[in-house]
């Protein structure tokens, strides 16, 4: 059948195992989109075709069960008060307020690969990317640097150089930043990577990089990358922003030391909502150490952080004693008793991924991925032989360097235009100024179909960007030529 077919489509939608995710989310339909209000504001109006929701990597879809799970905790906090914090109920999905937190540990711990005690959902990106590195960036008089990607998301290099600062260091002399080696590609080899580890390793305390680039999808190889940096002594943590729920991850056995990330992209719980972190167990231990304190009780040794309530001992929390006794593992480092409405989310979409695993999500990931550049080629050879080609892929063409992601780079002056009408077409994704659109077929909600629309509605916006281009520039012409004529009368 031929691959540049709806049916080819259809067909690869049947044949998929996970296609049966799609029902347990909601897909936007175009009216909904396009409607000024949450409610139809017109009597006997239908609804109309699903949208083309292309935009997994920067705000997932809604499960079903979120709005199910969050009535129950309102119902919860309505009916019980302070006692929802403690009381199992019956004919609820979720355990008591206290104890929500932990019971995330096992499900989120199998997203990223790590052990569930090194696992803790808490806090937001940014707070826990400072919250890591005020207990990991530790620099001395001959290490003092961190190393990060050059062109990483601003919330990271803003919460370096505040590191930096924080410790007296100007960023300028302590930040040390990797940038592309090629002027031609937006893309950072492993080998370019750990060329510039190697240049700054007997002066940089902790590398921090993303374990997918947000503007390019570019996966880069943690394990191959933290070996070598911690074999030089340098402490290594990662952005997972965009890998989590995405690909998979081994943390544990990668041995990085810390991780945070995000679960509105992939993980579907909702903009803004809590974010996670991982520590490995070799930082997580909470042991007595020789002698007492002037209390005459004994003192305990623990890795040095910042920290809160909600990281002490859940057995000592409510003593009220003034002395933090971190819970061993990840949950040692919270601070704040969490959002139980974001905890709730969470455990909807977890709901949902413990269905399936992240290794069946990823043969799928590869595959609809895969479709979606084969239909761009196609696109492409098109366009070359009309009214010429407006785009190209700056995304690895590796699949194993690369998740679900793929980055297109438009020619210059057409962004506005193309997605103007992928709107209009009712293609939801998003934009990176000034000249690339992201594409994310999410594995567990988008279908062969999706990339179908897409490829039918980006299209029709190619072309219409490139004849209204071209426009513009003969207007441009002419203009310039009565303007030369009008002067030339003048002389």
């Amino acid at each position: 059948m031929d691959i540049n077919s709806r049916d080819y489509a259809k067909q690869q939608d049947e044949q998929d195992p996970l296609n049966k995710f799609r029902s347990q989310f909601i897909i936007p339909s175009k009216a909904d989109l396009a409607r000024k209000t949450l409610k139809h504001d017109g009597a006997g109006q239908e609804e109309s075709e699903e949208s083309t929701y292309l935009c997994g990597n920067s705000l997932g879809l809604q499960p079903k069960l979120t709005r199910s799970y969050l009535q129950q905790y309102l119902d919860t906090w309505a009916t019980k008060g302070v006692y929802g914090h403690f009381k199992a109920i019956e004919d609820t999905n979720l355990v008591p307020f206290m104890n929500m937190d932990e019971d995330l540990q096992e499900d989120m711990a199998k997203v990223v690969g790590a052990k569930p005690g090194e696992v803790a959902v808490m806090q937001t990106l940014t707070a826990n990317l400072h919250l890591m590195m005020a207990s990991f960036f530790q620099p001395t008089k001959d290490r003092w640097k961190i190393i990060l990607e050059g062109k990483a998301f601003p919330s990271d290099h803003y919460a370096v150089e505040s590191q930096l600062r924080h410790h007296g260091l100007d960023p300028d002399g302590s930040m040390i930043l990797v940038e592309p080696p090629s002027k031609t590609s937006p893309l950072i080899p492993t080998d370019h990577i750990i060329s510039v580890i190697d240049k700054h390793a007997s002066e940089t305390a902790l590398l921090l990089l993303p374990g997918i680039q947000f503007y390019t999808g570019q996966l880069l190889d943690v394990r191959k990358i933290t070996a070598h940096a911690q074999n030089k002594g340098i402490v290594v943590g990662w952005d997972l922003a965009h890998a989590v729920g995405n690909v998979p991850m081994r943390m544990h056995d990668w041995n990085v030391d810390f991780a945070v990330w995000c679960t509105y992209k992939y993980l579907n719980c909702g903009p803004g909502a809590i974010g996670g972190c991982f520590v490995h167990e070799r930082y997580c231990d909470v042991t007595s150490a020789n002698g007492a304190g002037p209390d005459g009780k004994p003192k305990i040794q623990y890795r040095s952080r910042l920290a809160g309530w909600w990281g002490s001992s859940k057995t000592s929390r409510f003593d009220m004693t003034n002395e933090f006794q971190p819970i061993p593992g990840a949950g040692g480092f919270q601070l704040s008793n969490p959002s139980v409405a974001d905890l709730t989310a969470v455990r909807a979409s977890l709901d949902i991924f413990k269905q399936t695993s992240m290794e069946q999500l990823r043969e799928k990931s590869l595959k609809i991925t895969k479709y979606l550049e084969d239909m761009l080629d196609l696109l492409a050879e098109e366009q070359d032989k009309s009214f010429g080609r407006c785009f190209s892929i700056i995304t690895p063409r590796n699949p194993t360097e690369r998740g679900t992601q793929l980055s297109v780079m438009l020619s210059p002056g057409l962004l506005d235009s193309v997605m103007e009408s992928l709107e209009e077409g009712g293609v939801v994704l998003d934009e990176r100024r000034p000249n690339v659109i992201r594409v994310a077929p999410t594995p567990l909600y988008n279908t062969y179909s999706d990339v179908f629309n897409f490829i039918e509605v980006f299209r029709q916006a190619c072309e219409k960007a490139m004849r209204s281009k071209d426009s513009q520039a003969q207007s441009t012409i002419a203009d310039v030529g009565r303007a030369s004529k009008g002067w030339s009368e003048v002389k």
